[in-house]
């Protein structure tokens, strides 16, 4: 008697592959790729599920609009299923919400096909894509779109919303008004690979869809919290984002998680006062002196809402949803081998994934022989577009109690800094330089 044959083993939700353009309402169509084996998206992040490369095609009785390519790899796949919706004669107008080149990677080959298309971009879009075109350029008929214009397509219309820096300063979404359907590029997006594409079908992408704004849109949080508003007061049906699962069951859901994420996760935790946060590392106890007379100092002035940690006790990334809320960031190390050390470092780094311009930061710490330190974190905050208003403080090996005064003087300058009562001043780069 033979051994039973094994049971089949069962499709993976990545291998469920389209065929063709699906069909997201009569007459518009995603006509995107999948990519379920990429792993890592821009350096800056992980994709463990891959990801898709939405792109759209909507008829209306006059034309046919593409709305955003896909990445080149995926050039193929993408015209294959545009041209099972559509003759290239057809299209009127190419809409690239966006320019980087998971966007546009098959715009070379569409507008060869169609030279005809009526290729819209935002204001800041337009140096960007000449750029891409290069020589091509002049071949095309090219324009600007902003808040409020529409192109008529034919019993269906598209209006734009630019939303700059979501997360490029091009970026900007389409509205088709008569279907409820809203075109939001990176926006609302996730890096998640499914070939059944809605929400309502896929697998649960709720990770990803926080991840990608986490690495992605958080940076840029004041800026979505604008393109927020310009978009909620809209009647959506369905949210097309570039990546990731189309979004058409309970949209505004999606919008109020937005609307979360885009709000400081400890906004009240300081209340009126305005909040302050002090980190350190120190080696040998001089900069944790340190860091103990600002603390006091700065907790002297009315307002102010002072708390001190020390780093070498603590990971860094449950700091981070408290530094974006916080209104200043004090950062304290000593020089070891001509420079700050390491996990100083990662914490500055750390904070490119938050929004930080506009944020109070200063810089303090002891040193033994060069002390370059103080100068390298002040460069690094300075880059991450804080306002320094006071020079930072160094003391050689411990600090007496000279010294010690003046941290605490130190701290009550940043915390007057904070509330309004110091006179303010922000220290040149230059003079950075030369200490």
């Amino acid at each position: 008697m033979s051994a039973p044959s094994p049971a089949p083993i069962p499709a993976s939700p990545l291998s469920l592959r389209p065929d063709g353009p699906v069909e997201i309402v009569p007459g518009i169509h995603w006509i995107g790729a999948l990519d379920p084996g990429l792993r890592s998206f821009d350096v800056i992040m992980k994709t463990a599920n891959g990801t898709t490369y939405n792109a759209y095609a909507v008829r209306g009785t006059d034309g046919v609009a593409v709305i955003d390519t896909v990445d080149r790899a995926c050039a193929a796949e993408f015209l294959a299923r545009l041209e099972a919706v559509a003759r290239y004669d057809e299209i009127t107008v190419l809409v690239l919400n966006h320019l980087e080149p998971d966007h546009t990677g098959a715009v070379h080959e569409l507008l060869r096909r169609a030279p005809q298309a009526h290729v819209l971009v935002s204001p800041r879009g337009m140096q960007i894509l000449r750029a891409l075109l290069g020589d091509e350029a002049d071949r095309y008929r090219i324009s600007a779109v902003k808040t409020g214009d529409s192109i008529p397509l034919g019993g269906r219309s598209l209006r734009f919303f630019t939303t700059p820096n979501v997360h490029w300063p091009d970026t900007q979404c389409t509205w088709v008004e008569e279907d409820g359907i809203l075109f939001t590029c990176d926006l609302f997006g996730s890096h998640y690979c499914d070939g059944r594409l809605f929400d309502d079908l896929v697998g649960d992408f709720r990770f990803c869809f926080e991840y990608y704004y986490d690495r992605l849109m958080r940076p840029f949080r004041s800026f979505v919290a604008a393109a927020l508003d310009l978009i909620e007061p809209l009647d959506i049906a369905v949210i097309a984002p570039s990546h990731g699962p189309i979004l058409r069951t309970r949209p505004r859901d999606y919008l109020r998680q937005y609307r979360r994420l885009t709000s400081p996760r400890f906004a009240d935790a300081a209340g009126t006062d305005r909040s302050l946060l002090i980190f350190y590392v120190s080696a040998h106890g001089a900069t944790g002196q340190m860091a103990r007379a600002i603390e006091a100092g700065a907790a002297e002035e009315p307002g102010v809402r002072v708390s001190l940690f020390d780093l070498e006790g603590g990971e860094i990334a449950p700091f981070i949803d408290l530094i974006e809320g916080a209104d200043g960031i004090v950062l304290g190390t000593p020089t070891i081998n001509g420079d700050a050390v390491r996990t100083i470092w990662d914490l500055l780094v750390t904070l490119g994934d938050v929004e930080t311009r506009g944020k109070l930061g200063a810089a303090f710490g002891s040193y033994g022989w060069s002390g370059e330190a103080v100068r390298l974190v002040e460069a690094r905050l300075q880059a991450l577009k804080m306002r320094l208003p006071e020079p930072g403080l160094r003391v050689k090996f411990h600090p007496n109690e000279a010294d010690l005064d003046e941290a605490r003087a130190f701290g009550v300058r940043l915390a007057q800094h904070l509330t309004g009562r110091a006179q303010p001043r922000e220290i040149d780069f230059a003079d950075l330089a030369a200490r």
